[in-house]
């Protein structure tokens, strides 16, 4: 660590321990607080949104900012959603064909509502369209990293100064909002409905609250590491391919096409060299992304330096109310009933949540979250990731100068 003009600079060693430590709190909390365990709160969002409030205190008293080096978590992701893909088979990906359909039109629609409402209600402030359009897609479903490439260009183009601290504002409350959003509303969905899993499924990340102690060896553990960097490997140049040929994609997206490639590519039975079968949807690969989605998203949270927001707090806050409005609507009562209204819906609503005003990684926490309370859904651990971490930021991508444009 170093402390350098009343920053302290926490480095990946420490900054890895301390994401550990938050999950460990949040566990705890969770565990001891009824409400956020029966309403699925993701363990890495107690403790994270936690530790970042401790964060603010300390800053507001001292005036000493803590900063952590999170390229570490960043691979954690690259990591978790690999392992999706080598949960995946043809058959899931057919039998969700059409859910994918629906769920991505649902989307894109979803996202010009979301743009207009930004900019509706940054009208009442007076305030130009690009401001709503930075409580829109830009900083909400595009979240952090869109929001941090379309701010300069706003500034400058549109002379909005604060461009930048507007965007990472409603970014930083939009993935607070997305993640204590999902829970309640499965909760919800799930208890009215009385829904329950068709069949009893090998879970995609970790292992059901009912089943926590799972057997595994250090070779079955290694054998999933080895499988997930092979797929990793295939997936980074496949990712230098397409960078080639124009098509600038994330890293984690390429590693999730590749592990669904090789999955179907290899026979489920087939021996490999190590002896063993390909180890998709096996205790170690669920045990994998569990945990790299949890450090990733307690980093994340615990990272949030929340005074940063404090004097843009009205138009944003009326922005986000509107918005968190809009998503609980849309939810309710397009998603749910469009996606078959089963508990297969339910857990893609609750994805949803995290899709609409947060991140992919959000997303997924709230369903990971929800499906250890009540069981698994591969259909909605396929088609979520495929549309949020796929053909959103496509779309965002012409969404975001269209509107620009023209409002």
């Amino acid at each position: 660590m170093e402390f350098v003009n009343d920053i302290l600079h926490v480095k990946i060693f420490m900054a890895i321990t301390t994401g550990i430590i938050v999950l460990f709190v949040g566990k705890r909390l969770n565990e001891t607080i009824p409400f956020l365990r029966d309403f699925s709160i993701p363990e890495p969002v107690t403790g994270g949104l936690l530790f970042s409030i401790l964060f603010g205190i300390v800053y507001g008293v001292s005036g000493i900012a803590v900063e952590f080096e999170l390229r570490a978590r960043d691979f954690l992701l690259v990591y978790f959603f690999t392992t999706i893909g080598m949960n995946a088979s043809i058959k899931d990906l057919i039998s969700g064909g059409k859910p994918l359909v629906i769920l991505l039109v649902i989307t894109i629609a979803y996202m010009v509502v979301q743009n207009l409402t930004g900019i509706t209600v940054a009208s009442f402030f007076d305030q130009p369209s690009q401001v709503g359009m930075l409580g829109g897609t830009v900083s909400l479903i595009g979240g952090h990293g869109t929001a941090i490439a379309w701010a300069p260009r706003i500034a400058e183009d549109y002379n909005i100064a604060n461009a930048m601290e507007i965007g990472i504002a409603c970014a930083t409350f939009g993935l607070i909002l997305a993640s204590v959003m999902g829970g309640p509303i499965a909760k919800f969905l799930i208890s009215r409905y009385d829904l329950k899993p068709e069949k009893r499924e090998e879970m995609d990340v970790g292992v059901t609250n009912e089943k926590q102690a799972v057997g595994i060896g250090y070779l079955d553990f290694l054998d999933a590491i080895l499988a997930i960097h092979a797929c990793i490997i295939v997936g980074f140049f496949l990712n230098e391919g397409l960078e080639t040929a124009g098509l600038k994609l994330p890293l984690f997206v390429t590693c999730l096409f590749a592990g669904i490639l090789i999955t179907n590519i290899i026979p489920k039975n087939f021996p490999r060299w190590t002896g063993t079968a390909w180890p998709t949807r096996k205790p170690a690969v669920a045990l994998i992304a569990d945990l790299s989605l949890g450090t990733f998203l307690a980093m994340s949270l615990m990272s949030m330096q929340l005074w940063t927001l404090i004097d843009l707090a009205g138009p944003i806050f009326t922005i986000l109310a509107a918005q968190v409005m809009v998503a609980i609507a849309v939810n309710l009562f397009i998603v749910f009933p469009a996606m078959g209204r089963n508990y297969d819906a339910a857990v893609v609503s609750a994805g949803f949540g995290g899709i609409s005003l947060g991140s992919t990684p959000t997303a997924m926490a709230n369903m990971a979250a929800v499906s250890k309370q009540y069981g698994a859904s591969h259909l909605a651990f396929i088609i979520v990731p495929l549309v949020c971490a796929f053909f959103i930021d496509i779309v965002n991508a012409i969404l975001i100068p269209t509107f620009l444009t023209y409002f």
